[in-house]
């Protein structure tokens, strides 16, 4: 990691813990620093191209695809010949109109044609606690559904990236249970009408389901360490989070541990904690030195309210924290 850390000369350490550090700096530059071959996982959300100018600096919808490919090269470059890039793009309307905008599919196909990346798999984040949004087209006018659902894009570099699924297995339902407990009672092998067969092994008990592309999960943490952190300190928390169980799946499906996670649009750094909650080495880059300190939280919020607010400002004048020891 140290040796990783020498290579990003024009981003500064804002704190690092002995698996990770968190990059203040343009990440641009600091992609284009990275050793090739050197990262097996990059996952990251960019910010939206909405229609309205957010704090955390969305790009405008005419240049967002040309823009969010910049990163995409540069973050292939980087990548190892098993790795991936997942990246979680959020839908949009055009201006004024209750049309939808195609730049997640834009980028897409940007990546695969131009820059050569395979599309490993689609998925898609359903999170049923969602705000309805837009609020002319939803609530006022009631001619569109709820947007509940993320696009997100599993792509690769060669045709067989490193992945398990066995790996991010989910809970057997209860019908399935039911089925284990007594598979005479409740299953028979054979064919389907559309001529699957199922066989013997479908009754076997595999510790859980395997998952579908899919992933339903709440982003509704109102009360999580870090929101509870950021209001005792009274300072407001990063708008655009996502939950921890998305870069959770992700990170235990496609590595192992000791691999490498970077994430280049890191805002409040989940994907930072966790990497390190699942024994990875990780690296985040945030542009704006404030997010970047700030999200130290997720690694000191049992520190106290004073220690952490002085931390929380040495890093925020470009001082370096060191999280549990040194590498």
């Amino acid at each position: 990691m140290r040796d990783l850390l020498d290579h990003l000369r024009s981003g500064r350490v804002c704190y690092s813990t002995r698996r990770g550090a968190m990059i203040s700096g343009d990440s641009l530059e600091l992609l284009a620093q990275l050793p090739a071959d050197s990262v097996d996982l990059f996952i990251t959300s960019p910010p939206f191209p909405l229609l309205r100018q957010k704090a955390y600096g969305n790009e405008d919808q005419q240049r967002y695809v040309a823009w969010l490919t910049e990163f995409a090269k540069l973050a292939k470059d980087a990548l190892k010949s098993t790795g991936s890039l997942v990246i979680d793009i959020g839908g949009a309307y055009q201006r004024g109109l209750p049309v939808r905008s195609l730049h997640q599919f834009r980028a897409l196909l940007a990546f695969v044609d131009e820059l050569g990346y395979r599309l490993a798999e689609e998925f898609y984040w359903y999170n049923p606690s969602k705000l309805p949004s837009p609020i002319e087209w939803v609530n006022k006018r009631k001619i569109r559904a709820k947007d509940a659902v993320n696009t997100v894009w599993w792509l690769s570099k060669t045709d067989e990236p490193k992945a398990d699924v066995g790996k991010v297995r989910i809970p057997y339902s209860e019908s399935m249970k039911r089925l284990l407990a007594d598979p005479a009672r409740y299953y028979t092998p054979k064919d389907r009408p559309s001529q699957h067969s199922i066989g013997e092994a479908f009754g076997r008990d595999n510790g859980g389901a395997l998952p579908s592309n899919l992933l339903a999960i709440p982003n509704s943490q109102s009360n999580d360490m870090y929101l509870r952190t950021c209001k005792k300190l009274g300072f407001p928390s990063h708008p655009a989070r996502f939950p921890l169980k998305l870069p959770l799946f992700f990170i235990e499906m496609c590595t192992d541990p000791g691999d490498l996670v970077v994430d280049f649009f890191a805002g409040s750094n989940t994907t930072g904690r966790a990497a390190e909650d699942l024994d990875r080495r990780w690296l985040s880059f945030e542009l704006d030195r404030s997010y970047a300190a700030e999200s130290a939280v997720r690694f000191i919020y049992d520190q106290g309210p004073e220690n952490i607010l002085k931390s929380i400002r040495q890093m925020t004048k470009g001082k370096a924290l060191v999280v549990n020891g040194p590498f």
